[in-house]
This record gives C-alpha cells, structure tokens and sequence, in this order.
C-alpha cells in the first residue's frame, strides 16, 4: 500500500511539473498559433498551424541582458504575431515592413521605405490588377494603393500582410506599439486544408471539431507545407 501510495504521488508530482513548465514555455518562450485569415497568403494560408517565439521580442532590462539573451527588436521583413491595436483581445499576423524612425509610403501600389523603393516581391503578392484611388466608391479603401508619407514613431512599427490588396493592416489603423508584440512566427509545424470556419462556438462544435480533424489528418494534412520555416 506504500508503494502503491508513493508511486501514485511521483505520477502526480510529474504531471504538476509538466503542466508548470508547458505553461511557463507557453507564455514565455513558444505558443502555436493557427492562421485563420488569407491575408499572408501566399506565404502563409488558412489553416497553417504555426509556432511563435515569445522570447525573442522579450523586455531588458540592462544592455548586458541584451548582450547575453537571444533578444532583439523587431526587424524589417520579420513575420509578426501581435495584439490588434484597436481590440487587444484579437490576435493578427503581419510582416513588419518600417521600424521607428522609419518614413513609410506608397504610391500605386509601390511601396518605399525612406524615400527608397523597396522590392518586396519576393513575399508580397497583389490580387488585384486595379489600382485604387479614392474617389468614389472605393475612397474609404483608397489607403491600400497609395498611403503617406508616414514616419513611423519610435517604438512602434509598421506592419503589411503579405496579400497586400486583402489584407487590414497598419495601413488602415496605423503602427503596431511595442508593448503589443507577441513574437515572431517561425515555422509551421503543421498545415491542414480545411474549409471549416475559423473558430469554435461551444463544446459540441469543438468536440465535433476535434473528431474530423482526428479522422481527415491523413488525407487533409498539406505534407508540402508542414515543418516549412517561416520567411
């Protein structure tokens, strides 16, 4: 019965640590995240599973910390996980396009960065062959083509979706603060083609969720895409 007793409480000691330390790792190191928006495409589409690190944008407090631990700021052409300025609860992923100080503008679709044209071709992709303008109909998305100049604040930075012409961004509703960011998107650990709608509403839904994923892993799963590296 000791036995019995002690062997019941190294399981449950176990299992308490491993709860702490994947908490601890899901706040402070990695979380996953899922794309639920075709505003990355075609980089990153609906329904790639991804992990984010935490850790990477974290605060110093002293150069030293900096100098020692694997932070930094964000840089330009880094993939983005942050809160949405105007509604913290809602999580967005962009790639960060200007740092503070930086002067942003665009003209036609024609993106430069401190009065240099910026050849982004390489991530961002334009679906739209028409380009807007701002009169009539299309004056409130006139931002999308042509927007600034705009000199980014320090400490906040300017991000774009890669699907530039389907994508809400710092176009639209301005810099992302610092103190907003969440970490850096760096791979895809798993990508699934699904056409079920983002999100799960009640536990019926999630469980019903739960089993066709269970069940379509094999043949739904994009093999391609999955452990691909975020760029």
């Amino acid at each position: 019965m000791e036995t019995e007793k002690s062997l019941t409480r190294e399981y449950l000691e176990a299992l308490l640590i491993a709860v702490i330390f994947a908490t601890f790792a899901r706040t402070w190191i990695v979380q996953a995240f899922k794309i639920p928006s075709g505003s990355m495409e075609q980089n990153l589409l609906i329904g790639d599973h991804i992990l984010v690190n935490k850790f990477v944008y974290g605060p110093t407090a002293t150069d030293l910390e900096r100098l020692v631990l694997p932070v930094r700021d964000p840089r330009r052409g880094d993939v983005a996980v942050f809160k949405y300025p105007e509604d913290l609860t809602r999580d967005f992923i962009k790639r960060c396009m200007a740092v503070g100080g930086d002067t942003v503008a665009s003209v036609d679709k024609v993106l430069s960065i401190n009065g240099e044209t910026i050849d982004d071709s390489a991530y961002a992709c334009h679906t739209d062959p028409e380009v807007l303008t701002g009169r009539g109909s299309y004056r409130q998305d006139s931002k999308r083509d042509t927007f600034g100049p705009l000199t980014v604040p320090e400490g906040s930075f300017f991000c774009l979706g890669d699907n530039r012409d389907n994508s809400h961004d710092s176009r639209f509703w301005g810099p992302v603060p610092r103190a907003n960011l969440k970490g850096r998107a760096f791979l895809i650990y798993w990508s699934k083609d699904s056409g079920e709608p983002y999100g799960w509403n009640g536990v019926s839904s999630k469980l019903g969720s739960l089993w066709r994923t269970a069940v379509s892993f094999f043949p739904k799963t994009r093999w391609e895409r999955t452990f691909r590296v975020v760029r």
